[in-house]
């Protein structure tokens, strides 16, 4: 598990004990930390004085910071990412693990796999569950269908290894017909199935240059659908956020105005996806934690995210996360996000 960036200095066993309590404290109540309150548990038998002399040293280092002189301390961004880095490994329920692998089971292909993960992170948790399958270099071709519209249109439907289906509608420079787009279908479906996404474009390229003309009016029209279609720009990922309602309940310092800003922007799947690809880019299975996300957008410098990437059959990633307060339960989010991740990534393509 990783979090934010890490301190230079370590602290002392004893004080990054006493730092965690105090970040605790603050989780289930919200309200500043006294001296007092963290001396009466009983495992630091320090008295009030001394646990305050910790508490300044801590504040001074930036892991507390106190509103006025009598007031208690609040953790800082650096206070939540000691506390996170000490957290025990939890693992969910045998019962809760059954469903979530149950519901993954019955999905039918991967979008709903992604879309199952995304509502049940909003459940288990109470936060914004983000969640994302995005195609890798690796990703394969199985097969190809065309059909004509009517005038310059055709209809693009890809299915990848995985037995993901996209499509698209292309528009070329000429009226086309089914007969026309027989042979290209064919070719396509014989000469690159179990293909490379990334390599097949180069390889028409290659053979446009070299083929006999037998071949050459297919090949050009095959070269313009993939420039105009899904496979030339790139395969799109699949995208899903659910529990977007929740972020009024996690009592952000934002304004009304603020807080709209803050909806409109996580309406936005492709800041959802530079989100998940920016903050999540540890290994394959290994969960991340970032304190603060304001780097992103100032809406969100109050709100955690906790995610997995997984690597995925037929050359795809997911990126599995959840989104919410620096009050939040990490233990559980984390958990949550590990077994949800781990459960998509053992089903089958």
């Amino acid at each position: 598990m990783t979090s934010g960036s890490r301190t230079e200095h370590p602290l002392r066993a004893r004080t990054e004990q006493i730092l965690c309590s105090i970040v605790q404290s603050y989780i289930e109540t919200g309200e500043p930390v006294a001296s007092l309150e963290i001396s009466r548990l009983r495992r630091y038998q320090l008295s009030a004085a001394s646990i305050r002399n910790v508490m300044a040293e801590l504040a001074a280092e930036g892991y507390l910071h106190q509103s006025h002189a009598s007031a208690g301390r609040v953790p800082t961004g650096k206070a939540f990412e000691i506390f996170v880095n000490n957290l025990p490994g939890r693992r969910l329920q045998s019962d809760e693990l059954a469903r979530i692998r149950q519901r993954l089971h019955h999905a039918e292909s991967l979008d709903q796999r992604v879309e199952q993960c995304s509502q049940m992170l909003t459940e288990m948790t109470q936060g914004v569950a983000l969640t994302a399958a995005i195609p890798t270099a690796a990703q394969t071709l199985e097969q190809v269908e065309l059909v004509a519209l009517g005038g310059q249109r055709v209809l693009m439907v890809v299915v990848t290894g995985d037995k993901v289906v996209r499509d698209q509608v292309v528009t070329l420079d000429q009226p086309v017909t089914t007969a026309d787009l027989v042979p290209i279908r064919n070719y396509i479906n014989t000469e690159f199935s179990g293909w490379l996404i990334g390599d097949i474009q180069p390889e028409i390229a290659r053979r446009l240059a070299q083929t006999s003309a037998q071949y050459h009016l297919i090949l050009q029209k095959l070269m313009l659908l993939y420039e105009r279609g899904i496979l030339g720009r790139g395969l799109a990922a699949e995208v899903h956020m659910d529990g977007a309602s929740n972020l009024v309940l996690f009592e952000l310092q934002l304004t009304r105005e603020k807080l709209k800003e803050l909806f409109r922007t996580l309406e936005e799947k492709k800041r959802i996806l530079q989100l998940l690809e920016r903050f999540l880019a540890e290994k394959s299975g290994e969960v991340g934690v970032r304190i603060g996300l304001g780097a992103e957008h100032p809406t969100m410098g109050e709100l955690s995210l906790i995610g997995v990437s997984i690597s995925l059959p037929g050359g795809m990633d997911a990126k599995i996360a959840v989104m919410g307060p620096l009050r939040m339960d990490y233990s559980r989010a984390m958990s949550a996000v590990l077994h949800v991740g781990r459960a998509l990534g053992s089903l089958p393509s």
